[in-house]
């Protein structure tokens, strides 16, 4: 573990790992129960299934260097649990912006 000490393993890196991994089980089963066919969207050149998907994970990352860039990490929120309480930063912000624009990548594009 010491080799990894570097990184900040915490609950969000956590979520957005587990929820990459879903992602590709999800996006493989896909393409094997349903094979993909091209289509052209807004962009008018043909995409896949993997296509938006690439492109929503780098339009998501875009979104989350410009949040930190512009408005940054501060805490919006404060859960209490217990005797101690839980800081909600304002990321979660940006990853619901990240997952509509997603959405709306697997819809037009």
């Amino acid at each position: 573990m010491e080799s990894i000490a570097w990184m900040a393993w915490t609950l969000p890196t956590a979520i957005f790992f587990v929820a990459l991994a879903c992602t590709l089980a999800v996006m493989t089963w896909l393409a094997a129960a349903y094979p993909e066919a091209e289509r052209v969207g807004v962009l008018s050149i043909p995409t896949t299934r993997g296509d938006r998907l690439f492109i929503s994970l780098i339009l998501a990352a875009v979104v989350h260097l410009v949040w930190i860039g512009l408005v940054g990490t501060d805490p919006i929120a404060s859960v209490p649990i217990g005797e101690e309480s839980i800081e909600i930063s304002s990321l979660w912000l940006a990853s619901g912006i990240s997952l509509v624009t997603a959405v709306l990548i697997f819809r037009t594009v």
